[in-house]
């Protein structure tokens, strides 16, 4: 009978010790001061300009004049890949028109949203707002660094018009 009584007792501080710990971690409802506040909606508008650079690898990217060689090639790159969900006009075709934004977005950002569009949809401000206001995923065309700065290029080109 004692080793049955010493067996509730440890079953029995194993139960409380484990409601003591779900009411330790809670529902998230804990007004302690040490927790962060609840996030504050952002609100993004995608036309207006903005300095991100996204998110990716691309941090810096001098640009100079327009090469008018990586702009060729990067029209060929365009024209293969781009152009069936985008227009260089201001016109949303799938994917948003284009014209205009290397005046509304960093070369930096430009190239991540290139190179990487599931990274940048799910983390930067402005590539999710655009997620939401087109409905579409850009879809990631294995676009190589080279060929995003040379689109870049030809983007400058057309918004230069």
């Amino acid at each position: 009978m004692k080793n049955q009584n010493c067996k509730i007792t440890i079953k029995s501080l194993a139960v409380a010790g484990v409601i003591v710990l779900m009411q330790a971690c809670g529902s998230g409802t804990s007004t302690s001061p040490t927790e962060p506040a609840p996030a504050v909606n952002v609100v993004v508008d995608t036309k207006a300009p903005s300095d991100s650079k996204g998110v990716g690898k691309f941090t810096e990217v001098k640009l100079g004049a327009i090469d008018q060689a990586k702009a060729d090639l990067g029209k060929a790159v365009f024209a293969t890949k781009c152009t069936t969900c985008h227009k260089l006009t201001a016109d949303k075709f799938v994917g948003p028109g284009l014209m205009g934004v290397t005046n509304r977005r960093t070369p930096e950002w430009i190239m991540n949203m290139i190179t990487g569009p599931e990274t940048m949809i799910k983390s930067d401000p402005v590539a999710k707002k655009l997620f939401e206001e087109i409905l579409t995923p850009m879809a990631n065309q294995n676009i190589g660094d080279d060929e995003a700065r040379n689109i870049v290029e030809y983007l400058r080109q057309n918004d230069k018009k």
